[in-house]
């Protein structure tokens, strides 16, 4: 006896040798790779369940609302303000004293250390327009043998790599 189906491909009615239920082989007529089923007997009966066409209607629908809270959240391009909460405002432009500008440097490099990134970004805004000025405190800072109390628990290397990056930006 041999085993009788379809190719997937082209559809062609194929006919196979009892030994080869289970493994793969070339339709005679497109020459795609099939794969020719294990013979089947009346007592190997599958038992299916009815399709629950609620529950693929649920998927669909809780898919497109998915897609559509994704769309919605790739279009916001302002978060308001007012759950954010400032430890300090950022400082107003303009010329600053060598003691404010210290003191805004080392708020940026803490905040930087904290991850605190969106107020470090603000905070930075400010810093850059001093220029020089700013570029001979942050030099001092990185080269003084004794760090600020507010930055002593940040690691040495993670200290020298958030004055890199701040010393970089103002170039």
């Amino acid at each position: 006896m041999s085993i009788t189906f379809h190719c997937d491909h082209c559809g062609k009615k194929i006919e196979a040798p009892d030994n080869a239920g289970g493994k793969w082989g070339k339709c005679p007529g497109c020459k795609s790779k099939v794969y020719v089923p294990s013979r089947q007997t009346d007592e190997e009966e599958l038992k299916l369940a009815p399709l629950d066409n609620d529950d693929e209607r649920r998927q669909k629908q809780l898919f497109a609302e998915t897609v559509r809270l994704q769309e919605d959240i790739m279009k916001e391009t302002n978060v308001p303000e007012e759950g954010i909460a400032r430890k300090e405002p950022p400082p107003k432009p303009g010329a600053l004293s060598d003691a404010e500008l210290n003191t805004i440097i080392i708020g940026y490099l803490r905040q930087m250390a904290d991850g605190e990134l969106e107020e470090a970004e603000r905070t930075a805004q400010s810093i850059i327009p001093q220029g020089t000025k700013a570029v001979k405190i942050i030099e001092r800072i990185a080269l003084s043998e004794i760090r600020e109390p507010e930055l002593e628990d940040i690691p040495q290397q993670v200290f020298s790599g958030l004055i890199k990056t701040l010393r970089s930006r103002m170039r």
